[in-house]
């Protein structure tokens, strides 16, 4: 695995534990929990052959990384028993999109997603 991959995944981790300090103060480990365990969402890698490729883009591959599944996480995020798993989940694709974004570029990305 890369140095960029690696760094991809602490990312996975370090920024819902930014988010979880900054934002639920008093029960950020609560918080943290939940936007960790949305990182179930790469159970949806299993479906893939090969189950890891450093060269495919997760948010245009994964059924759980469209974009279109992403308004639900949102959703999530607004309600609050969910909202920490919604956020967690958002904070997973926009940590996923930007490591697409790294790999083609912005605009080879959009064209993905769209396509």
């Amino acid at each position: 695995m890369s140095l960029a991959g690696l760094g991809h995944i602490l990312l996975h981790f370090l920024v819902p534990l930014l988010i979880a300090r900054v934002c639920a103060r008093a029960h950020w480990r609560n918080a943290l929990v939940w936007m960790l365990l949305a990182m179930l969402v790469d159970l949806d890698h299993l479906l893939a052959t090969p189950l890891y490729d450093p060269d495919r883009c997760s948010i245009t591959y994964h059924p759980l990384h469209l974009w279109p599944v992403w308004p639900l996480y949102g959703l999530l995020a607004l309600w609050p028993r969910t909202r920490w798993l919604g956020v967690g989940l958002l904070v997973h694709m926009l940590l996923d999109a930007s490591d697409c974004v790294r790999q083609f570029g912005l605009a080879e990305l959009l064209a993905r997603m769209f396509d």
